[in-house]
């Protein structure tokens, strides 16, 4: 029998273990609950990066809880992981008539997961916002022109070297964003690469304000 179905009948029989913790009380047990509570802060400024706001650090159990959602397919994470989001994203400005701009996944990642971590994230956050403050939606603005190697173990310079001209604006996603004030969201802010070269692209076009909100920021 393989190891993730004796792992799926252990849950059934003793319960789902918390995704934070590993402890019972899953998929997020009181304790993880309200580690997620924490106020939001602003970003240490990074290097062509817009103004940003994290929800947490990449650190504890934030960490484990993103870590569960993106690589071990807790998918039921999305709602409070996103309701955490949303925090950020209103603690950075307002958002009534705002567009939320997730980084989207490489293709091979998406493929793999069955999802894409940070749209499901912005959908969710986007969800809790409408019910607080009125108009705020998602648009999927930004694609892939060329595919770059994983990012993980690269420096600040390479990972910027490996970004340069990896992004392009949807076409039909350009009306949608002229105007409007732009919140670019993901899931872990580290060398804020990512988020300097989404934002480059973005700001070709005649938004109001490009600003950007994280889950967790890597100090």
């Amino acid at each position: 029998m393989r190891f993730g179905v004796v792992a799926a009948l252990a849950d059934l029989v003793l319960g789902e273990p918390c995704a934070g913790c590993a402890g019972p009380g899953g998929p997020l047990c009181p304790g993880c609950a309200e580690a997620l509570e924490r106020r939001p802060w602003p970003c240490r400024p990074r290097p062509g990066c817009p103004p940003a706001w994290a929800a947490g650090p990449y650190a504890g159990r934030e960490r484990s809880l993103l870590l569960a959602f993106k690589e071990h397919r807790r998918r039921g994470l999305a709602a409070p992981l996103g309701r955490r989001l949303a925090a950020a994203v209103s603690a950075g400005g307002g958002v009534r008539d705002a567009v939320v701009v997730p980084v989207p996944a490489r293709s091979g990642a998406a493929r793999r997961r069955g999802y894409d971590p940070a749209l499901l994230l912005a959908e969710a956050a986007c969800a809790d916002l409408r019910c607080r403050t009125g108009t705020v939606r998602v648009v999927r603005a930004l694609r892939y022109r060329r595919r770059p190697v994983d990012q993980a173990g690269l420096g600040r310079e390479r990972r910027r070297a490996n970004l340069a001209g990896a992004f392009t604006l949807r076409p039909e996603a350009v009306p949608s964003l002229r105007h409007r004030s732009v919140v670019v969201v993901d899931d872990v802010l580290t060398t804020g690469a990512t988020l300097s070269e989404a934002t480059r692209v973005l700001r070709r076009i005649e938004a109001a304000e490009v600003r950007a909100a994280v889950l967790t920021e890597r100090r």
